[in-house]
């Protein structure tokens, strides 16, 4: 799968700005950002629902405006709001996809056999889906998503506003897709911890590609020592290291500090000096994607 030059816009507005890459079979390839940084346009322009004004994308060698047809017949797409229809049950809800993607029926019910058992479905098949929790919806959808059994399943934004044990059970139905059905999965996630599970990342902002690479690969692009920093009040330290360390980049993290520096030494000198009693502990930390997401944003502002 490739994307070349592809931008998108609406107005004045570019959603999507001069994307290039390519995704390789197989990958659970993650698509990370912001809120408003393109995630969701590129899905739609990757899976044919939206033409791009300009550039052009090819899924697995068909072209997302020209083949638009064949793509939707050889992908499976779960949008963040996935259309279920809360008065059919969770059986009724897979075979009206089947209807949808044309899946013959014969062997149907045994698709979906497999589907609902392992999803961890099958106790719940004949609830209604209004009555599923965060978690279940989610798992519904993908059922649904994989009835025709799509070669590239794109799932955006899939786990927003799932607690985390749900998260959990779905990233781990993802993996067994992967291994077991060799189903390449592209990923939109805002989650910079939920992307660190992916075999590559694309991370955008405002429409722009940032970074493009494995979790470990992007991490290593933050240059210098991360030092995490725990204190009484915060934000009040927070403060207070700023005025003295100019031109580092301090940001916090809950009840943490993280100061990115060049100097390690010079650094903890100045913590200590800074905040005296306040100070709890200093320690170096190994980055985080979010680490290194928030030191681009900072460098490019």
């Amino acid at each position: 799968m490739r994307a070349l030059n592809l931008t998108r816009t609406f107005g004045d507005t570019r959603a999507v700005d001069g994307l290039s890459f390519t995704v390789d079979r197989g990958e659970v390839f993650g698509l990370v950002g912001p809120d408003g940084a393109g995630k969701t346009t590129t899905m739609r322009l990757l899976t044919g629902i939206l033409d791009p004004t300009s550039g052009e994308a090819f899924v697995f060698g068909r072209h997302t405006v020209r083949d638009a047809e064949a793509i939707h017949d050889a992908t499976g797409y779960m949008a963040q709001r996935f259309g279920l229809y809360p008065d059919l049950t969770v059986e009724e809800n897979i075979h009206f996809y089947a209807e949808l993607y044309g899946v013959p029926r014969r062997g149907r019910e045994a698709k979906i056999k497999e589907l609902l058992d392992f999803s961890n479905m099958t106790p719940f098949r004949k609830r209604y889906a209004s009555n599923l929790s965060g978690g279940m919806k989610q798992k519904l959808g993908l059922a649904c998503a994989l009835i025709h059994a799509p070669e590239v399943l794109f799932l955006d934004e899939p786990t927003n506003g799932v607690d985390p044990v749900s998260r959990r059970d779905f990233w781990r139905i993802l993996y067994h897709l992967v291994r077991t059905e060799h189903v390449t999965v592209i990923v939109s996630t805002a989650y910079l911890d939920e992307a660190e599970r992916c075999s590559r990342v694309a991370l955008l902002h405002q429409g722009k590609l940032v970074a493009l690479d494995t979790p470990a690969g992007i991490k290593s692009l933050l240059q210098g020592t991360l030092l995490e920093i725990r204190a009484g009040d915060t934000r009040h330290a927070a403060a207070k290291l700023r005025a003295k360390l100019h031109g580092e980049s301090i940001t916090t993290f809950g009840d943490r500090i993280h100061l990115l520096t060049a100097d390690a030494d010079a650094a903890r000198a100045t913590i200590r000096e800074a905040l005296g009693d306040e100070l709890e502990s200093i320690e170096v930390i190994e980055p985080s994607l979010e680490n290194v997401f928030v030191s681009m944003l900072k460098e490019t502002a």
